[in-house]
C-alpha cells in the first residue's frame, strides 16, 4: 500500500499539522518506508511463536507482602464529622 502526496496532506490535517509542500515529498517517502516494513513484519510466519510480555525470560522480583503501619482506623474515623459501621458519611451531592 503506497500513501500519495494527497494522503499525507490528510493525515497531516487529522493530527492537526501544518505541512509546507517542500515537506510533503520527504514525508511521504518516510511513511511509504515505514508502510513498507510493515507489510514486510505481516508477511512474516508467526503461527508456532508464543506471545510474550517481555523480550528476556525474567522474573519479577517482588517483595514480601507484610503490613508495616499500625492500624490507625479508629482513630481516624473518629476525626470524621459523621461516621456510622466503619465508613466515613458525606453529604448527597447528585440526586
Amino acid at each position: 500500500m503506497a500513501l500519495a502526496i494527497d494522503d499525507v496532506r490528510r493525515v497531516a490535517q487529522l493530527a492537526r499539522l501544518r505541512i509546507e509542500d517542500a515537506q510533503a515529498a520527504p514525508m511521504l517517502a518516510e511513511l511509504n518506508t515505514i508502510l513498507h516494513l510493515i507489510g514486510e513484519m505481516q508477511a512474516v510466519d508467526t503461527s508456532g511463536v508464543e506471545p510474550m510480555s517481555h523480550p528476556r525470560d525474567v522474573a519479577q522480583r517482588l517483595r514480601a507482602d507484610e503490613i508495616t503501619e499500625p492500624d490507625r482506623r479508629a482513630a481516624l474515623l473518629a476525626l470524621a464529622p459523621r461516621a456510622e459501621a466503619g465508613l466515613y458519611l458525606v453529604p448527597k451531592v447528585i440526586e
